[in-house]
């Protein structure tokens, strides 16, 4: 037999394709605003062993009507130019529609990472840190992730308590 490109057989399976295809786009949800992730805290925290550990907090605003849940983090923290941290979670808030929440992230440096660090501050000055944080927010429903950038000072609890 002779098959041609117009068989009819084929004409449910493209149009199942077609509403799939529709489907798909109604749920990337137009007029779908990035929510605002911002660092609200990054300190140090009493560490069990030898390597310095973090709690790193974050902020996040909800600008849509619909609730945000958050399906998970990947994040890298940097401190003094020596990236330290890499890190995941998963236990993440679900974001009320126009609301706001908060979550941390506890984190610990690796161990050359943090022998490198502290062989750094016992060496150089020790007048605080500087911290750098990228992370990567999954929302999932075929919305891209959110990637945040953020970075700031703190003081060393070393030196913090040396201050007048």
């Amino acid at each position: 037999m002779n098959k041609s490109k117009g068989n009819p057989q084929n004409i449910p399976i493209l149009a199942m394709l077609c509403l799939l295809a529709l489907q798909a786009c109604g749920a990337m949800r137009p007029g779908f605003e990035s929510p605002t992730i911002t660092v609200s805290s990054f300190r140090p925290v009493s560490a069990q062993g030898a390597l310095p550990e973090f709690e790193i907090g974050l902020h996040v605003i909800n600008p849509n009507a619909e609730a945000l849940t958050l399906r998970g983090i990947a994040y890298t923290v940097s401190l003094n130019g020596r990236e330290l941290i890499q890190g995941v979670s998963n236990e993440l808030p679900v974001i009320e529609g126009y609301g706001t929440g908060d979550f941390s992230l506890h984190a610990t440096a690796d161990l050359i990472g943090g022998i490198r660090f502290f062989s750094d501050l016992m060496n150089g000055e020790n007048d605080g840190v500087h911290y750098e944080l990228e992370a990567k927010l999954d929302v999932g429903k075929f919305l891209p992730a959110i990637r945040i950038k953020d970075s700031g000072d703190f003081l060393p609890p070393t030196s913090a308590g040396s201050r007048k």
